[in-house]
C-alpha cells in the first residue's frame, strides 16, 4: 500500500496542532517535624493562610501559621503513616464543604464527609468553610419571629429570624434540650436546621440524632459532628462548616437555623491548636484572637434584604459556664457578640422549674420586634408580673404578714411559673402559648389549685381544639388577638373552668 505524502503531511500537522505540553507546575514542600497533629513544612513559600495542603496517602491539612522559615500545618486526621521528609503539595484551595438540600437528614463530619453509613452525599455545590459575613448594607433588621415552641422564650425572650441568641448555663441544666425543642418546632415552617456538635460524647450526638429521627425532624436537619475523640482541627472547623451549610439557604432566599453545641469546647480546641503552633498565650492560655474566632462565626448569621432574596440564618450558640459564672472569659466574649442570652440556672432546674430559664438575667436585644402581635399583647404583662412575684417571694421569706393584694400577687405569680413549665420535646404551637399566657395574666387560673394548674392547661388545650377550633385557627393564621378571639377565649375558659373545678 503506497503512502501519499500529502496524507502524511496532514496527519503530522493534526498531531502538532493537538499536541499539549505535559509539563505541570506543582508547589511542594517537605515535612520538617511532625507531632501532636501539627506538621512543620519547609518550602511552601507561596502558600496561603487557611489553604488546604495534601499529604501522602490523601491526608489533608490546613495552613494556619505562615512563618519565615516554615509553615505550621494542622492535620485534619490522625496522621498515621506520615513521617519527616515526606512531600506536601499545595492544592490552591481553601477548605470547602458540599452544601445544598442533599445534606438534609444526614450526619457529616467537619469536612462535610458522611459518617452515617447512608452512602455518598448528592450535592453539586460547595461553599468555603471560612466566608466573610454579609455587610451592613445587604442586611435588614430582625423582625420576623422564629418560634421556639417554648412558652417562656417566645413570651419574654423572643428570637427573630437572623438573630444570634446565646443559650448559657452550667452543665446539665437543659441547654441542648432548649435547642432541640427549637429544631422540633420548625416542622412545617420551612426552616432548615443545622445542629453542630463540638467535643460532645459520641453517645450524646447519637441520642440527639435518634430524638430528631423519632420526631420526624431529621427530614429538614443536617447534623455536623466533631465528637471529643476526633482531632482538635475538626472540632475547630465544625462550627464554620455548619455556618457554610446554613449560608446556602441564606443566599438562596430560604431560612436556616444553626445551633453550635457548644462554643466553650470549640474555644478549648482552638486553644489546643494555638499552643501546639507556639502562638503566644493570653488570658487563661487562650490566644489573642479567640474573640475573633467567635465573632467571625456568629456575624455570619443575618437577615438579608428583600431584594436579595430575604433569606435568613439564625444562630443559637451554646456556652457552658462553671458554677454559674457568666463573667468568665469565653462567656463574656460571646455575650458581647450575640443579640441577647437565655440564661439557664441550676437552682431553678433542681426546683423542678424546667426549662430552668432565669427570666431576670435572660434578655433578647431584638425584643418585641421579633414577636407576633398576639404574643406581644399577652406577654407584655407576663414579664412584669413574674418580676414582681420574684421580688415579693424573696421579701416574704422574712415571714412578715401579708395583705390581700400581696397574697393575690404571690398566688398569680406561682401560677404563671407553673404554666411556663414545659416537658422536654413537647414544643407548643402559637395558639397554645397565647391562649394559656392570656388566661394566666388575666387571672383566670387564680382559683385553680396550684398542683392542678398543669392538668388544667393540658385539658384546656384539648377542650379548645375540640370545641373552639376556629379560635385556634384564627390565632395561627392572623397571629393577632382580636376582640372577637378574646371574647371566645373568655367563653371557652369559663366553660372549661366550671367543668374542671367540678371534678375533684
Amino acid at each position: 500500500m503506497a503512502l501519499k505524502p500529502e496524507e502524511i503531511t496532514t496527519i503530522l500537522k493534526q498531531e502538532i496542532r493537538d499536541y499539549e505540553s505535559g509539563v505541570k507546575m506543582e508547589s511542594t514542600g517537605v515535612i520538617l517535624s511532625l507531632g501532636d497533629g501539627i506538621a512543620r513544612v519547609y518550602g511552601l513559600d507561596d502558600c496561603m493562610a487557611g489553604e488546604l495542603l495534601e499529604f501522602p496517602g490523601g491526608e489533608m491539612g490546613i495552613a494556619l501559621n505562615l512563618e519565615e522559615s516554615n509553615v505550621g500545618v494542622v492535620l485534619c486526621g490522625e496522621g498515621h503513616g506520615l513521617k519527616e521528609g515526606d512531600t506536601v503539595k499545595r492544592t490552591g484551595k481553601i477548605a470547602s464543604v458540599p452544601v445544598g438540600k442533599g445534606l438534609l437528614g444526614r450526619v457529616v463530619d467537619a469536612l462535610g464527609r458522611p459518617i452515617d453509613g447512608k452512602g455518598p452525599i448528592v450535592s453539586t455545590e460547595t461553599r468555603p468553610i471560612e466566608f466573610k459575613a454579609p455587610g451592613v448594607l445587604v442586611r435588614q433588621s430582625v423582625k420576623e419571629p422564629l418560634q421556639t415552641g417554648i412558652k417562656a422564650i417566645d413570651g419574654m425572650i423572643p428570637i427573630g429570624r437572623g438573630q444570634r441568641e446565646l443559650i448559657i448555663g452550667d452543665r446539665q441544666t437543659g441547654k441542648t434540650a432548649v435547642a432541640i425543642d427549637t429544631i422540633l418546632n420548625q416542622k412545617g415552617k420551612d426552616v432548615h436546621c443545622i445542629y453542630v456538635a463540638v467535643g460532645q460524647k459520641a453517645s450524646n450526638v447519637l441520642s440527639v440524632v435518634k430524638t430528631l429521627e423519632e420526631n420526624g425532624a431529621m427530614a429538614y436537619t443536617t447534623v455536623v459532628s466533631a465528637p471529643a475523640d476526633v482531632a482538635a482541627t475538626l472540632q475547630f472547623l465544625a462550627p464554620y462548616t455548619g455556618a457554610a451549610v446554613g449560608e446556602y439557604y441564606l443566599f438562596n432566599g430560604m431560612h436556616a437555623l444553626v445551633i453550635y453545641d457548644d462554643l466553650t469546647k470549640h474555644a478549648a480546641a482552638y486553644r489546643e491548636l494555638s499552643l501546639l503552633l507556639r502562638r503566644p498565650p493570653g488570658r487563661e492560655a487562650f490566644p489573642g484572637d479567640v474573640f475573633y474566632l467567635h465573632s467571625r462565626l456568629l456575624e455570619r448569621a443575618a437577615k438579608m434584604r428583600q431584594d436579595l432574596g430575604g433569606g435568613s440564618l439564625t444562630a443559637l450558640p451554646i456556652i457552658e459556664t462553671q458554677a454559674g459564672d457568666v463573667s468568665g472569659y469565653i462567656p463574656t466574649n460571646v455575650i458581647s457578640i450575640t443579640d441577647g442570652q437565655i440564661y439557664l440556672e441550676s437552682d431553678l432546674f433542681y426546683q423542678g422549674v424546667r426549662p430552668a430559664i432565669n427570666v431576670g438575667l435572660s434578655v433578647s436585644r431584638v425584643g418585641g420586634n421579633a414577636q407576633t402581635k398576639a404574643m406581644k399583647k399577652v406577654a407584655g404583662k407576663l414579664r412584669l408580673e413574674l418580676a414582681q412575684y420574684r421580688e415579693l417571694a424573696a421579701f416574704m421569706q422574712f415571714g412578715s404578714d401579708m395583705d390581700k393584694s400581696t397574697r393575690d400577687q404571690l398566688n398569680r405569680g406561682a401560677r404563671l411559673v407553673e404554666i411556663l413549665k414545659q416537658g422536654q420535646y413537647t414544643p407548643a404551637t402559637l395558639a397554645q402559648e397565647v391562649s394559656i399566657i392570656y388566661l394566666g395574666t388575666k387571672g383566670a387560673l387564680d382559683e385553680v389549685p396550684l398542683e392542678r394548674v398543669q392538668a388544667f392547661e393540658a385539658g384546656f388545650q384539648k377542650f379548645l381544639a375540640e370545641k373552639y377550633p376556629d379560635v385556634v385557627n384564627e390565632i395561627e393564621k392572623q397571629k393577632e388577638l382580636t376582640d372577637s378571639i378574646v371574647q371566645r377565649l373568655d367563653r371557652a375558659a369559663t366553660e372549661y373552668k366550671a367543668q374542671f373545678l367540678a371534678k375533684k
